[in-house]
């Protein structure tokens, strides 16, 4: 069945990943080499890590919520739409913080509980707005195939997976095994090169068996493919799925669907203060626009003016002003 029709009777958007607390700080490639930063990338670390980089920050870092996923379904939440997020959380201070934003944004928290604390991810931006990322999962590495249950996902139009669960493959195959069960559209954000490169093998075997939705940008598009230039990139990300997105920053992105590609331009004029949760808030409106049965232009227009937004501001929280350009391009689109 098409995702067109699938979409039609269902409005929930789900997202699986992990419940991060963002810590972002604003620093030079200086800072970055000297931590051990892959620059555009993520590293997996420990808390201590986390705690010995930001002794050396320069600045009083922002603190908000966060993860991929988590990051898109706020979005979808702040747009009207029906969002729910499952993850994992910590007990203490930093576990209440994170799921109370959820809750203040409109997102449904179906959170599992753990002793060992909250997760948390510290988004290092240079001045060229790009953000290198160092990651404690904490409570989120917790998270257990069995906890992933079919009825998290029964009212679910689409059900949103991160990339960075490829590196548990038990549990990305429980989750992508629930919500098809549910009768789902799984939507898989490749989530980052580094991810793709590491998981070549699993993500191969993913794509094939259970996704209809594959979102990249051209850093992951091109280790995936091995393509480098945007069309032979979207043609062959399109392969086994029904939709295929492919992300180029303020080039715009390119969307696949049935053969057909379409081009959706850049939101504003391509200048960014920070990139973080850009991808993720792009995810937002294009996922919101395929529930609410938009044509794929308009889907794209959505997700291209989300992303613009965030990239305006430092961290994945678009604030008030922004969603209200945000509603008035969709009444404008409306007319």
């Amino acid at each position: 069945m098409s995702s067109e029709k699938r979409t039609g009777q269902r409005k929930t958007i789900v997202g699986v990943g992990s419940a991060l607390v963002d810590i972002l700080t604003h620093e030079d490639d200086a800072f970055l080499s000297e931590s051990g930063a892959v620059k555009g990338g993520m590293v997996y670390v420990d808390k201590e890590h986390i705690e010995q980089a930001l002794a050396r920050a320069s600045g009083q870092p922002a603190v908000v919520p966060g993860g991929s996923a988590c990051n898109t379904v706020v979005g979808v939440g702040r747009l009207g739409g029906r969002a729910r997020f499952v993850g994992k959380r910590g007990n203490g201070k930093m576990g209440d913080f994170f799921e109370n934003s959820l809750r203040s944004n409109n997102v449904d928290p179906r959170l599992f509980r753990s002793n060992v604390s909250t997760g948390r991810v510290l988004s290092i931006i240079t001045p060229d707005a790009q953000r290198s990322m160092f990651t404690f999962l904490g409570a989120a590495a917790e998270t257990r195939p069995e906890d992933i249950r079919e009825d998290l996902f029964a009212d679910a139009a689409i059900v949103h997976i991160e990339g960075y669960l490829l590196f548990n493959p038990r549990l990305i195959l429980a989750a992508l095994t629930a919500a098809k069960s549910a009768g789902a559209l799984v939507s898989l954000d490749l989530a980052s090169f580094n991810v793709v490169e590491e998981s070549r093998s699993l993500l191969s075997e993913v794509v094939k068996e259970h996704v209809d939705i594959l979102i990249a940008n051209e850093d992951e598009a091109r280790v995936y493919t091995g393509e480098s230039e945007a069309q032979p990139a979207i043609r062959a990300l399109s392969r086994g799925v029904d939709i295929a997105v492919l992300k180029r920053g303020a080039q715009g992105s390119l969307i696949s669907r049935g053969g057909r590609i379409v081009t959706i331009p850049a939101e504003g004029d391509g200048r960014a203060v920070d990139t973080t949760g850009a991808g993720d808030l792009w995810a937002s409106g294009f996922l919101f626009g395929l529930v609410e049965g938009y044509p794929l232009e308009k889907c794209g227009a959505v997700g291209s003016a989300c992303g613009y937004e965030v990239c305006q501001v430092v961290g994945a929280s678009i604030p008030e002003d922004g969603w209200r350009r945000i509603r008035k391009l969709l009444e404008k689109r409306d007319n």
